[in-house]
This record gives structure tokens, sequence and C-alpha cells, in this order.
């Protein structure tokens, strides 16, 4: 895929068939649009797949204003009008599945199908308390701070340790991270659920949510509480996987994921 960019300093890819449905794929905080690189080879086949980095990281320009879902969810829309697509199915991880949730519902005409990947909804009071803390932590010390904690969070523990190539490929992404914007978007994740909860109106657009039995801060009774939120939306539990299972087993994600862009689009064009 060839890399371009946005005149508002957007970086993205964009790859598959011309007048195939396109799927956008959204990544989480401190990563960047490389961590679709086990997911769009199973996609493009069919689909066309834009993935792109968050203002604030990878490629991308810095964040043009204080960082809140409106502003990534106008940086999504801004991007489909630039590349002239009318809807897409919004794939999101983590934060990106907040993302995907505020597009949603700032533009629904926009968004023919949500997959909503191991991503939060309320967080407990001690949960919530522990995010906030390594929002203030990101903001004294910079990633370096957290990216260790974090990818003990994400991947298995024999994964971690089997793959350490893969751990700081992981790490390189995240270190990465402007210590200025880092902990600024931080607080997006930390902060943003009460305003993608209880939408009203609800969502009512074909949704998949997923996530895995063993992702501690975004787990099954989240996901649960996301799909019960939006009529008709599937959940689909990863076994024996944490928050990075997209790059842990790709099939295990990939199967379910295809499979439900399958149903949404089968006989329908965008």
């Amino acid at each position: 895929m060839t890399t371009m960019k946005t005149p508002d300093g957007t970086s993205y890819e964009i790859a598959g068939p011309e007048n195939a449905p396109c799927i956008v794929l959204i990544h989480g905080l401190g990563l960047n649009r490389q961590c679709w690189q086990w997911t769009t080879p199973a996609l493009i086949g069919d689909y066309r797949v834009l993935t792109y980095d968050l203002f604030g990281h990878g490629y991308s320009a810095a964040p043009p204003q204080m960082p809140s879902l409106q502003l990534f969810s106008r940086q999504l829309t801004d991007l489909l009008d630039y590349c002239g697509i009318e809807s897409a199915a919004i794939t999101g991880f983590s934060l990106g599945g907040m993302i995907a949730r505020r597009t949603a519902q700032d533009a629904p005409d926009r968004v023919a199908a949500l997959a909503i990947l191991h991503s939060p909804h309320q967080r407990t009071d001690a949960a919530q308390a522990a995010i906030l803390k390594r929002v203030q932590q990101a903001r004294k010390e910079g990633p370096a701070s957290t990216v260790d904690a974090a990818v003990g969070r994400w991947f298995t523990d024999d994964f971690r340790h089997a793959n350490p190539a893969m751990m700081d490929l992981v790490r390189t992404w995240v270190m990465a991270n402007d210590i200025a914007i880092y902990h600024t978007i931080y607080k997006v994740l930390a902060s943003g659920i009460a305003e993608i909860t209880a939408s009203s109106p609800p969502l009512t657009c074909p949704t998949l949510v997923m996530t895995g039995d063993e992702d501690y801060g975004n787990g099954p009774e989240m996901a649960a509480a996301i799909a019960a939120e939006i009529e008709g939306a599937e959940v689909h539990i990863l076994p024996g996987l944490r928050h990075m299972a997209l790059a842990e087993n790709p099939d295990a994600v990939n199967q379910p994921l295809q499979a439900f862009f399958d149903r949404v689009f089968k006989g329908r064009a965008l």
C-alpha cells in the first residue's frame, strides 16, 4: 500500500478493489496503523481497506486542538470526504473503538457497520482510578513509564516470552509518541466513556463487539454492556487472549471479523 497524506496532516493507506465496500481500521492509543498488518491481508481480497494514523500518532500531524473523541471523529469523516467514501464499516481497536462509536453518533449516515474490538465501557471506580493514575504517570514521565506494564496487559505471558521481537516492535511504537501529546490522548481513553454510553438516539447499525476473556481492562462484561446498547449487536469472546489478540492470534480475530463483514455486505454495494 502507498502512504498518502491529507491536507490536515492525516497519514493513511488504502488498498483493495476500488468498487468494493470500504472497511476503515482505527488503531488504539500509542500505536499506529501498522498494528493492522495482521488484519489487512485477510480483508483486502474482498474489501477496500483504509488504515490511518490518529492525530499525534505515527506519521500524522499533532492534534490541531485539545484531543477529544469529537476531534478524532471529525478526523475520520474528513478522511472519508477526502477519499470520496460515502460510508464504510468502521472497525476500532481500544481507543479506536471509542472513536468508531462517537463517529456513529456524530455521522450515522457515514457508518454502514461497526466492529468494536477490545474497547471499554463504564469502568469500576477502582479501574477508573487506576487508568487516571496512568494518565498522570504518562504526563510526568512519558510513554516509557507505562509501556512495560501495558505490554504485560496486552499479551499472554507465554506469548510475550516467546516473541521478544514483537514485544520490541510494540514498545517502539508506543515509545515514539511525543511526551507532550501522549498523555492528552490517554486522557481521552480514560475520560471519554460517558459521551458514548447510552447514546441518544441509540446506535442502530450492524455491530460486532469482540474482546478476549483475559482482556482485564476491556473484558467480556464490557463487551456485553456495549452490545446491550446497540440493537442486534453480536458479541464474540476470544478464549485465552488478552488485549492485543489481533497480533497474538490474527486468525482468531480475522475469521469472525471477516464473517461479520460478509454477512453485512453480502449482495450490498456501498
